[in-house]
């Protein structure tokens, strides 16, 4: 998987979110790239990781990632934003 970077060249641990038979479904990240697992703890760089951004593969999925970050509080800490977007 790709490291995210934001703006300052600060890498950031994210949630990569698809549509799979119309449920969301969103995978954690750490921000080197590495898939995390239920703990979120990356082995790679030893650390417990927390995710605030979801990345979106497309615009279904960040309509909906944005609809449940709108209304719903589990999500209201959230980011989201386009796979290809800077």
């Amino acid at each position: 998987m790709t490291q995210i970077v934001e703006k300052g060249n600060i890498p950031r641990d994210y949630y990569e979110a698809t549509l799979e038979n119309g449920s969301l479904v969103m995978k954690p990240y750490c921000a080197c790239g590495n898939s995390l697992n239920d703990d979120y703890f990356c082995e790679k760089c030893r650390r417990e990781c927390r995710c605030y951004l979801i990345i979106c593969q497309d615009e279904a999925t960040l309509d909906l990632v944005r609809h449940y970050i709108r209304k719903s509080s589990q999500f209201s800490g959230f980011k989201a934003r386009l796979a290809w977007e800077s």
